[in-house]
């Protein structure tokens, strides 16, 4: 692979220096090459990527410039989660059948969901990013906002170096640094990359025995895959208005055999096993969209990637690459509140006493709790769901601030 283009780095913004007591990028530099020595890091490996240790204050633009646009979770799932990309994670598992029965016999991580995570991150390694690792991640390292987290990604990449796995030229990923056909952070690149073609070295962009390998470790030694456990599953909820949508969360977990008797069943109709099984009813657009059971291993999913959006899009992947059958679509659409509502609701959760986490119009699970404790405490359907009735409640002359008390035990629930 050709060493990729290096534009001229543009200086630093004075503020950079201010959470490194006024250091310049170079001094920093010094102090973070130091820190890698004493890491473990050999001379070797510092002289080789010296030319690549570069200030880039692009880089740190796109990290503070990046917003998550609120959408439907149809919608995404529908682009994300489409027909082709579950017929090539199908087409894969046959390609490679070797690598995933030998990851799935190490390690219990079925290859439909090593497939998905390989489908979404990189499309099977057709998108990887094209920017070199090294710059982005000293560049975010120097910046204040994250700087421990990425001075740590920045020694583990000289460590993959050190080790021989890439050489600084192939060290090309996305802006945030993230490398290689499942879009590891170098901590997690080094830690589970395994090789697995034999040819000595832990290649995660050009081996797809190397991907497959790696990715089902992560999966199961990072983040704790279950062997032999389901993940998520679409169910049916009955429609009656005694329903306790309260119920329906991630933190609470039921039986599957409690979800039976309170009639939820498979999409299909039929009956779930009267099993003891523990299950969260999760609900992505609220009470009047899809309806999945998650299990424990949904856990792996939101671990890799907190958003819920996401990690309910790879999980349904997974599952579509299983054979399931597609989704049902609501009966009619499901109102969702414009980002500018979004944020509003968020503030008013956030002056009822509420920890909403950061208030950026993205309802994350702290703003779905806050928003559950509201519903029930206004005697609305309490499916966390944020609705314009709800955002009505809140901004009227009779929405009093809860008790402090009060509010921390209804976003505790």
């Amino acid at each position: 692979m050709p060493a990729p283009a290096r534009p001229i780095a543009a200086a630093p913004s004075p503020r950079a220096a201010s959470c490194h007591n006024g250091l310049s990028f170079d001094r920093f530099l010094v102090e973070l090459k130091q820190q890698a020595v004493a890491a473990g890091v050999s001379q070797r490996a510092l002289s080789e990527t010296a030319p690549y240790l570069v200030y880039d204050q692009g880089i740190v633009n796109r990290d503070r410039g990046q917003r998550v646009f609120g959408q439907a979770f149809t919608e995404f799932a529908g682009r994300m989660a489409a027909a082709y990309r579950m017929q090539q994670g199908q087409a894969k598992i046959k390609t490679h059948a070797a690598a995933f029965a030998r990851a799935e016999k190490e390690y219990g991580v079925p290859p439909a969901v090593i497939a998905a995570f390989w489908g979404l991150e990189s499309d099977f390694g057709a998108n990887m990013g094209n920017l070199p690792t090294l710059r982005s991640l000293v560049s975010l390292a120097y910046d204040c906002r994250r700087s421990e987290r990425f001075a740590g990604e920045t020694i583990a990449a000289l460590k993959i170096i050190d080790r021989g796995d890439l050489t600084p030229d192939e060290m090309v990923g996305s802006w945030a640094g993230e490398l290689g056909q499942t879009q590891f952070l170098p901590t997690h690149y080094f830690t589970y990359a395994v090789d697995y073609d034999g040819d000595g070295r832990r290649d995660l962009l050009r081996s797809a025995d190397d991907v497959i390998g790696s990715t089902a470790n992560y999966i199961a030694t990072g983040l704790k895959w279950r062997r032999g456990e389901p993940w998520l599953q679409e169910v049916r909820v009955p429609s009656q208005p005694n329903f306790p949508w309260d119920q329906a969360d991630l933190t609470i977990q039921l039986p599957r055999s409690k979800w039976a008797q309170l009639g939820v069943t498979y999409a299909d109709g039929k009956a779930l096993p009267n099993d003891e099984l523990p299950a969260s009813l999760l609900l992505p657009m609220g009470r009047m969209g899809p309806a999945f059971l998650a299990y424990a291993n949904f856990a792996a999913y939101t671990e890799w990637n907190n958003s819920l959006i996401y990690s309910t899009t790879a999980g349904y992947l997974a599952a579509r690459i299983t054979g399931a059958a597609p989704m049902h679509r609501p009966a009619a659409p499901v109102a969702q509140l414009p980002f500018n509502e979004l944020r509003e609701l968020q503030q008013l959760l956030v002056r009822a006493g509420f920890n909403v986490g950061k208030v950026d119009g993205v309802m994350g699970q702290q703003s779905r709790s806050a928003v559950k404790a509201m519903q029930i405490k206004y005697g609305l359907p309490a499916d966390s769901w944020p609705t314009a009735e709800l955002l009505a409640r809140m901004r009227g002359p009779r929405a009093q601030p809860l008790a402090a008390g009060a509010a921390g035990a209804a976003a505790a629930r």
